[in-house]
């Protein structure tokens, strides 16, 4: 799948109103369309908290409720900067969901500039994720970011 022709896609999905079935059908489309993507959540803000919303993957995660700052994906809500992790098994702040998982994306969703959830995306190969996928992504969660 090209990153353009994805993008259209999402505009599409985005122009619903309902944001559980928007959130939903993005994850799906991304899990459906890039067969990198192995494992894609919505984590969204719930006070100190992110909350696991719409998920696909073969597997449900352990983690639907991570504090922020804790792991890749709490660092990258404390931060507000999108994390790509070559190999989760090298770094320290890996939360392991699934033993297939080699490598990991994280791009934060931002809203006025206030983190209010974030795109997670695991990879079953190490060093799955190109620039490409970041600049994608980080595109991806600005357009959810407008009714969220």
């Amino acid at each position: 799948m090209d990153f353009k022709g994805a993008e259209k896609k999402i505009d599409e999905i985005i122009k619903e109103t309902n944001k559980q079935s928007v959130l939903k059908k993005i994850v799906e489309y991304l899990y459906n369309n890039f067969k990198h993507y192995s494992w894609i959540g919505i984590y969204l803000v719930d006070g100190n908290d992110l909350v696991l919303g719409p998920w696909k993957g073969p597997n449900a995660t352990e983690h639907t409720r991570i504090p922020i700052g804790t792991g890749i994906c709490g660092a990258a809500a404390a931060s507000g900067k999108t994390e790509i992790i070559v190999d989760v098994h090298s770094d320290n702040r890996y939360l392991s969901c699934f033993f297939s998982t080699k490598s990991e994306i994280v791009i934060p969703i931002k809203k006025e500039g206030t983190i209010v959830g974030e795109i997670d995306i695991d990879s079953d190969k190490i060093g799955s994720f190109s620039n490409d996928d970041k600049l994608f992504l980080e595109r991806v969660a600005k357009k959810l970011s407008r009714f969220m």
